[in-house]
């Protein structure tokens, strides 16, 4: 029987697993992003070693390392995982085997009136694809980019991302302060600077983004830097319940000014004009280094923002 077939020292699944660890440099995170426990991750890596006779991580109490023979072991398998990527693609395009479908996630905190940009080229030109679309964290889209669950994130990325995804395209997302329709502000013409705002809002209930995400997190980080102290009466994960909310009197906030058009013929709000604007960054993320399918290459390219 042929060497390898005999010893079979892994397969893809081992690969993937292996790319795992290597990736987030622990067991227990790759475990946890294949939905194993970190034991049965750490059996099979040790069964990889043990069958190729070749030790591929150094381990430590707090983090885990490639050895050489890891790192040449890393570069091949993901050589060999694009391909089996693209052989999958090709089969099942060339011969019909599914029907085209694209996998995207969209953040809580991007908003529905995003959404048509994202969606209206793309689906004009490829009418036939099908498009999956999930509301999730962004912290969950990234682990299912990881994953190969999605193919592509739409959402306002961390300070660092995973080194196996890549951002495509970014774009600045600035905010605008809303109050309800009927709070009388002593500024007619809507424009204040954030020492206005402190004094004009300081009775207000403020409603606003949950901080433990990527943009709540950074909101806070820009009200700190104000020093602008507010402790919000609701903290919540999107921005259209926020709107809708601040229509009906229950408080003030700072949205993405491109949330607004989607509710302005049926609850209005004030806008006001805040100096300095907070902006947040948006962007597409999609996984590094691989060949890209026809459909989320034009998905890619046909965003509108």
């Amino acid at each position: 029987m042929h060497e390898y077939l005999n010893k079979h020292p892994f397969d893809l699944y081992d690969l993937n697993l292996f790319q795992l660890v290597a990736d987030t440099g622990s067991f227990t995170q790759a475990a946890q992003q294949a939905g194993l426990t970190q034991s049965a991750v750490t059996r099979q890596i040790r069964g990889m070693e043990e069958q190729l006779g070749v030790t591929l991580f150094e381990r430590t109490t707090r983090k885990v390392h490639l050895t050489v023979a890891g790192q040449l072991l890393l570069t091949r398998s993901r050589e060999i995982m694009q391909s089996t990527e693209s052989l999958v693609h090709e089969l099942q395009q060339t011969f019909q085997l599914v029907p085209q479908t694209l996998r995207i996630g969209v953040a809580r905190s991007i908003g529905l009136a995003y959404l048509p940009g994202y969606f209206f080229a793309f689906q004009r030109k490829f009418p036939k694809v099908q498009l999956h679309v999930t509301q999730q964290s962004s912290n969950e889209i990234i682990v299912a980019l990881e994953a190969r669950t999605l193919d592509a994130g739409l959402l306002c990325p961390p300070r660092r991302l995973p080194r196996g995804l890549e951002i495509t395209h970014r774009f600045d997302d600035q905010f605008t302060l809303i109050v309800p329709p009927n709070l009388s502000l002593a500024r007619a013409d809507k424009r204040i600077t954030v020492r206005e705002a402190k004094k004009l809002l300081k009775e207000q209930r403020w409603l606003l983004l949950d901080p433990n995400g990527n943009t709540g997190r950074l909101l806070t980080l820009w009200l700190d830097k104000q020093n602008w102290a507010i402790e919000p009466a609701m903290e919540l994960d999107s921005f259209d319940t926020i709107v809708n909310l601040v229509s009906l009197g229950l408080g003030v906030s700072l949205v993405p000014h491109r949330v607004l058009p989607l509710y302005e013929k049926r609850r209005a709000v004030q806008r006001v004009l805040i100096k300095p604007t907070f902006q947040r960054e948006v962007a597409v993320v999609v996984r590094k280094g691989l060949p890209r399918a026809e459909p989320l290459q034009a998905f890619v390219e046909n965003v509108l923002f």
